[in-house]
C-alpha cells in the first residue's frame, strides 16, 4: 500500500543512483575538500560506478587511440631499442584491473628445464 511517504534509505538509494552528470551529484563533488577530493582519486575504482553508453563508447575510443600511439611508436623505433609496454585499457565498470601476466626469472627457466627433462623426482 502506499501512503506517499518515502524512507530516508529509500532517499538514499535514490540519490546514488543519480547520474553522475545530475546537478545533485556535481553540487555533492564540489563540496568535497581539496583532501577528500585527493583520497578519491587514490582509490577510485570506476569499474564499481556505473557508465552510460556514451562513456563507454568514449572509454573504446581512448583505448583504440592509446594503442596506435604505441603501435607508431613501435614501429618507429629502432629494432634493438627497448621498446615500451602496452597501454593499459581504460577500467569500466564490472572489470578490475588486469593482473600482469608473470614474468619468467632464470631461477624458474632453469626449474622448468629440469622438469621438463624428467628432472621431477
Amino acid at each position: 500500500m502506499l501512503t506517499g511517504r518515502r524512507s530516508w534509505r529509500w532517499l538514499r538509494v535514490f540519490i546514488e543512483h543519480l547520474p553522475p552528470e545530475s546537478h545533485t551529484m556535481t553540487a555533492l563533488r564540489n563540496a568535497l575538500t581539496p583532501e577528500q577530493l585527493a583520497a578519491q582519486a587514490e582509490g577510485g575504482e570506476p569499474e564499481k560506478s556505473r557508465w552510460s553508453q556514451t562513456e563507454q563508447l568514449l572509454a573504446v575510443v581512448a583505448d583504440r587511440v592509446a594503442r596506435l600511439e604505441w603501435v607508431l611508436i613501435c614501429v618507429n623505433t629502432e629494432k634493438k631499442s627497448k621498446r615500451p609496454d602496452p597501454p593499459e585499457p581504460i577500467r569500466r565498470p564490472g572489470a578490475g584491473p588486469r593482473k600482469r601476466k608473470p614474468q619468467l626469472t632464470n631461477t624458474s627457466a632453469d626449474r622448468l628445464f629440469e622438469l621438463l627433462q624428467g628432472g621431477a623426482a
